[in-house]
């Protein structure tokens, strides 16, 4: 019998199922157990992969990577001077010809058309590794991380403060829905989601019981929180805005004064990296010589503080990314989930 996952591609989290979802988190902790015991498992020996990038990357790229290796594939690097993608030949065309020479894809770019259009034409289970919509490779990592730490996900509450439109403020609120977490988007008016990608949380939330809140209240929408979650105020490609969202987004700084505000002694905080902290970058140290602030939306403070899990939430990237791979690839042994 085939697995449930053979052939599929994972393009984006609300083609899963919760059951489907916590399938994959729960492979992921078992592909841990057994790299932390250094036992062997090559599902994918034989097997070429192709890792598209138009978007540079730290940890997904090298998660990828690790991963491949870890189960006995070969890992391509294609950067975006070695893709196409419509300049000198289609989309189309290109996935055809990428769907015969590999065994599966790993997209990261702009626009999710492109990696479901490499979805349709190749063939092959595609990746998607993030697009300016959805990011669903960091969501399982996020989830095993809050699950590691509360042993269940059920009923938890999840307050993501700060750019509330970006694909990582998506995916959660989504994601959240379809697995019966609590999500309070905390973010301005103007950056709080589209009302296209409330209706889609709003539908799952119905099924699973997840209790939704998007607002502009940050006492309201962190108190009781178990799960602080933020991310860069500008995307990639956003550089410009920044003197604009560091007006509106410095009161959604994540401080241990905010962190108070949660009156949750069991609270955790989470960041989906790279986090602006400290003026130890090139970036940082730019914003601080144009605006003044050291930090943005995380304090150095709370980014080393014992509460704060975003480097075990970095290396769930690899183990997350492997179950997906593996699942889809690997001819896995995965009952049918209703």
């Amino acid at each position: 019998m085939n697995s449930h996952f053979q052939g599929k591609s994972f393009l984006k989290e609300i083609d899963f199922t919760k059951n489907e979802l916590m399938t994959l988190i729960d492979l992921a902790a078992h592909l841990k157990s057994l790299k932390k015991q250094n036992i062997p498992h090559h599902y994918l020996a034989g097997k070429n992969i192709a890792l598209l990038f138009e978007k540079t990357s730290t940890r997904t790229r090298s998660s990828f990577t690790i991963a491949a290796n870890d189960l006995g594939a070969h890992a391509e690097f294609l950067g975006k001077n070695d893709i196409q993608f419509g300049k000198k030949e289609s989309l189309e065309d290109t996935a055809k010809v990428f769907g015969r020479l590999y065994d599966a894809i790993e997209y990261r770019g702009f626009a999710q058309e492109t990696v479901e259009g490499l979805a349709t034409y190749s063939g092959v289970p595609v990746w998607n590794g993030l697009t300016d919509d959805w990011h669903p490779t960091q969501m399982l990592a996020d989830f095993l991380t809050i699950k590691e730490q509360f042993g269940h996900l059920e009923g938890i509450t999840l307050a993501y403060l700060g750019d509330g439109r970006n694909n990582v403020a998506n995916s959660l609120l989504v994601t959240g829905a379809i697995l019966g977490v609590n999500i309070h988007i905390v973010a301005p008016d103007s950056l709080q989601p589209t009302a296209e990608i409330q209706t889609i949380a709003n539908e799952k939330a119905k099924v699973s019981g997840a209790k939704l809140v998007i607002t502009d209240d940050i006492a309201a929408g962190v108190v009781g929180a178990d799960v602080l979650y933020t991310d860069v105020w500008a995307s990639m490609g956003e550089e410009e805005t920044f003197e604009a969202r560091i007006k509106l987004l410095t009161p959604y700084q994540i401080n241990q004064q905010l962190v108070d505000q949660t009156q949750n002694d069991q609270v955790i905080v989470l960041h989906d990296l790279p986090a602006f902290h400290d003026l130890n970058t090139v970036m940082s140290q730019d914003i601080y010589d144009q605006f003044g602030i050291q930090e943005m939306e995380i304090t150095d403070e709370v980014f080393h503080a014992p509460y704060a899990h975003q480097f075990e939430q970095a290396e769930n990237r690899l183990h997350t990314i492997k179950a997906i791979m593996a699942a889809s690839l690997g001819n896995l042994f995965i009952p049918e989930i209703k």
